[in-house]
């Protein structure tokens, strides 16, 4: 028996998934912004049209995980993939009008694929392996950002939307094919001190007096929020500046997450403690990392790229580290209800990368727009250094 369960077969496999049911969304990150300008659409419509995978995913979140605990994670898996493979054939068959309407469907499966992958790995491992299995899930979904946005570029430029098509259907075929398969197990545990003892709104109500699910949605929050401007404006900036290349600066940035989460797997905290410095670092990590962004269109390409250093690291360890935390802290009946919401805030924060940004842009210009992004995260270190130094487990 491996002494070790997050890297063990069955878990690698799903990883595998994983990998295969995001290796869309990098390449869609890319298109849609590039159609869109071709098409005439504005940088407040391009953010519309993006956010709406991140709206629909944050609103479903807490009822994915609902669903989840009652049909199973690998019933709740199937059905999504299927759905998945059908959304993706429909970009390349519908206008650009409708690209709002399929960006927040695909959302959709998102949370509840999102909601039975991590319940399913937390629920599965050992307390102590729980921060590893996280870092692992996460990895497997940066993997295709690393070549996603380069491949994107290449897709565009020789094939157009028959390119972006083809990617678009073999990606599809191939997560429903050997995700319906997948070593997810048919039902979460269920004993007494898990199963829900109130309604999924008493849940939710609890929330506004827990400190620590406070504390860490208020960081993650403001972090997706930067995160998210960074990746739907970035083809834009380079393009409008004439500084870096937005291909390579999304693949050095995924890269240094995806080497950030194996490397420092088991550095991520896993017994249940606040770690206040920890948390207060990675935010001033992205606050520095996104303010570069916005002076590299004055001092170069260099900025450019220690920005996407600084920022990947950032957010490599900064999801993880308070994911982890909030399994412990969480009451544990309405655990899976809440773990949702807080992934719900984390896309909410995209979201407003995504709609609230678009429109600074359009009016002043991405290098203030991104100067807004860092001031909120040194914001949010500060509130977390004031207000986040007392939440050691209850």
């Amino acid at each position: 028996m491996s002494t070790n369960m997050s890297v063990s077969s069955p878990f690698i496999r799903l990883y595998v998934i994983t990998f295969l049911f995001f290796s869309a969304n990098p390449i869609i990150n890319i298109v849609v912004p590039l159609r869109g300008e071709a098409e005439g659409a504005s940088n407040t419509e391009i953010g519309i049209m993006m956010g709406a995978y991140m709206m629909t995913s944050m609103l479903f979140r807490p009822w994915a995980g609902n669903v989840v605990h009652r049909f199973g994670p690998l019933f709740v898996l199937r059905i999504l993939l299927i759905a998945n493979f059908v959304i993706l054939v429909l970009y390349a068959q519908f206008s650009l009008e409708w690209y709002f309407v399929l960006r927040a469907l695909q959302g959709i499966t998102t949370a509840f694929f999102s909601l039975a992958l991590q319940m399913g790995i937390v629920d599965t491992l050992p307390e102590k392996e729980r921060s590893q299995g996280i870092s692992l899930y996460l990895l497997a979904g940066m993997l295709p950002t690393v070549i996603g946005p380069i491949a994107a570029l290449y897709l565009w430029d020789w094939g157009g939307m028959k390119a972006f098509a083809s990617a678009m259907l073999i990606i599809g075929l191939a997560a429903s094919i050997i995700g319906y398969h997948s070593p997810l197990p048919s039902r979460l545990i269920s004993n007494d001190d898990m199963k829900p003892k109130s309604s999924m709104m008493a849940q939710l109500s609890q929330l506004w007096s827990n400190r620590a699910f406070l504390v860490c949605s208020m960081a993650m929050l403001i972090a997706s929020a930067g995160f998210g401007a960074v990746v739907t404006f970035i083809v834009l900036y380079t393009q409008q500046s004439g500084v870096g290349n937005a291909g390579l600066y999304l693949m050095v940035q995924a890269g240094v997450i995806v080497l950030s989460r194996f490397a420092l797997r088991k550095k991520v905290p896993s017994e249940g403690n606040w770690h206040a410095p920890l948390v207060i670092g990675l935010l001033l990590c992205l606050t520095v990392g996104i303010q570069l962004l916005a002076m590299s269109i004055h001092y170069g390409a260099a900025l450019m790229y220690a920005s996407a250093v600084l920022n990947g690291f950032g957010m490599a360890l900064l999801y993880p580290t308070l994911m982890t935390y909030l399994t412990f802290v969480l009451p544990a009946a309405s655990r899976n209800t809440l773990i949702g919401v807080f992934i719900a805030v984390s896309d909410f924060g995209v979201v407003l990368g995504n709609m609230a940004m678009g429109p600074i842009a359009d009016h002043w210009s991405y290098s203030l727009m991104y100067s807004v992004c860092a001031s909120m995260l040194l914001a949010a270190a500060g509130v977390v250094y004031v207000s986040g130094r007392r939440l050691n487990r209850y």
